[in-house]
């Protein structure tokens, strides 16, 4: 991921096409495996301790129940298909923002290239890069994620629940308006701040390893190529995992406050749920550990998941690549 794009041969014409199709893929393998732990990680999330604190319908599972109660909870509510209840939308706005975010993220890195295939990125403009991606990506899937939380927060056997993506959109949008789908996108931009710092520390890693691995080379007298940039997928499953512990114990308390908002109808008696107000609440009835409930729950889910999206990801990208070079080489012998 941090090779120049500039001088990158392309599988399907723009390098930041490659990227961003190996991050639907990617998206799509991560969303698939992580779902049940999806689930519970959003009910735990909107569990109150506060019984009037939310409009959730699910059986509120204390911390200490854990993870293995909560999807007990998931099929004897739903039936087994009830561990991948909302999975269109999960997978919708999953693979969709990892193959969106890879996108933009790596056009903006191809402006600041400026055509210079010798161009190093610094850990500040990384982190740049990553911020202008994640905000633009934040607000194009805001609403999927809104029906997304509504959906996991409701029993199918409610008469209320979203029978799907489309028809959760468009009851939010004729009940709420523009504004029921764009609920919690403030705190979706604050939550830039998390795929940033992801980011900027992954895109370091790689490149001191990357810089440790070119040493290593040189002192034994090798020859450098471009493939040689390529880590192993544990080095890939390392780095992942340490940029984002990094990222969520920084930033996991919106997401929590995030979900207490989207889960709240707009025309409710909870409308006038502002980011202060809910974090007062919080705050008030719960305490400080309620600002991190789900967190254990998170970390099991994202790491995995995290570790899988960058693998299928970076290994994708160099598939595409190879496969670009070996067209290349094809197209120049002669017939």
């Amino acid at each position: 991921m941090s090779q120049s794009l500039s001088s990158s041969p392309s599988l399907f014409g723009d390098p930041s096409i490659d990227h961003a199709i190996a991050g639907f893929g990617a998206g799509t393998v991560a969303t698939l495996v992580m779902h049940p732990l999806d689930l519970v990680k959003v009910r735990f999330q909107l569990a109150s301790s506060s019984p009037g604190a939310g409009p959730s319908r699910i059986p509120r599972p204390a911390l200490g129940t854990g993870v293995y109660r909560a999807l007990e909870d998931a099929v004897r509510i739903d039936g087994w298909r009830g561990l991948y209840r909302g999975l269109i939308p999960n997978l919708v706005g999953g693979a969709g923002s990892w193959g969106l975010y890879f996108l933009f993220y790596n056009m903006i890195k191809k402006q600041m290239q400026h055509g210079d295939p010798s161009f190093r990125a610094t850990g500040g403009q990384f982190l740049l890069a990553a911020a202008e991606a994640s905000a633009i990506t934040a607000m194009l899937t805001n609403p999927i994620w809104v029906v997304k939380t509504r959906i996991f927060g409701t029993p199918k056997s409610d008469p209320t629940a979203f029978r799907g993506l489309w028809d959760g959109l468009s009851r939010i949008y004729r009940t709420e308006g523009t504004r029921g789908l764009y609920k919690g996108s403030l705190l979706a931009l604050v939550g830039v701040s998390n795929g940033s710092i992801q980011f900027a520390t992954y895109e370091e890693i790689k490149r001191r390893r990357t810089d440790l691995k070119r040493r290593v080379f040189e002192r034994a007298g090798k020859h450098w190529r471009v493939e040689d940039e390529k880590l192993s997928n544990t080095e890939y499953i390392l780095a992942s995992g340490a940029s984002k512990l990094v990222a969520i114990a920084i930033t996991y308390p919106y997401q929590v406050v995030r979900a207490r908002i989207q889960n709240s109808p707009t025309t409710s008696t909870a409308t006038h749920l502002t980011i202060p107000n809910v974090m007062s609440s919080i705050w008030r009835q719960e305490g400080l550990l309620a600002f991190y409930k789900g967190l254990g729950t998170n970390a099991l889910r994202i790491l995995p998941g995290t570790c899988t999206t960058f693998v299928v990801y970076e290994n994708l990208v160099w598939a595409f690549r190879s496969l670009a070079v070996k067209r290349e080489q094809r197209d120049v012998i002669p017939k």
